[in-house]
């Protein structure tokens, strides 16, 4: 089997990611150990708020197609939330057998009370960079989400 040479700079970067990941890991699980969230909740929860954030509706079926859950998981992940004041299901005003989902305003401010200050400070850094780094920030971590999507989706 040959083997990638694990140096360079290039790998170096790959190694820091790596490492960020483990860490916004370990924060997320203890944001859900804290809160009594199953770390599922959680990435439900980021899927719902990143959904109403770019004005797309959420729907059961579209949650569970996200997070690669049956109907019966995304049932008891949707009644899990509801349980907790978290998230509530609604009838589409268009459509009144589509059910949408909400994100409480608890678990916003849930969220921002736990991840806000984390969230302030790289914005904080983020404005120490000119636009152009920031661009390619933005062109880096959009391209290692569709690889890592497209990897997912390869199996």
């Amino acid at each position: 089997m040959s083997r990638t040479p694990n140096a360079g700079p290039e790998f170096a970067v790959v190694h820091q990611l790596r490492a960020v990941t483990v860490e916004l890991d370990l924060l997320g699980g203890e944001f859900a150990q804290r809160n009594g969230l199953h770390p599922t909740d959680l990435r439900a929860l980021i899927c719902l708020l990143d959904a109403a954030r770019s004005g797309a509706p959420a729907t059961p079926g579209w949650l569970g197609g996200q997070l690669k859950l049956n109907s019966a998981g995304t049932t008891a992940l949707l009644d899990r939330l509801e349980r907790l004041g978290l998230v509530r299901r609604t009838r589409d005003d268009r459509d009144r057998r589509r059910v949408l989902l909400v994100v409480e305003e608890r678990a916003v401010v849930l969220g921002e009370t736990f991840f806000g200050p984390l969230i302030g400070a790289l914005v904080g850094m983020l404005r120490d960079f000119t636009p152009d780094e920031v661009a390619v920030v933005q062109r880096f971590l959009g391209g290692v989400a569709e690889l890592v999507a497209q990897r997912r989706q390869d199996g």
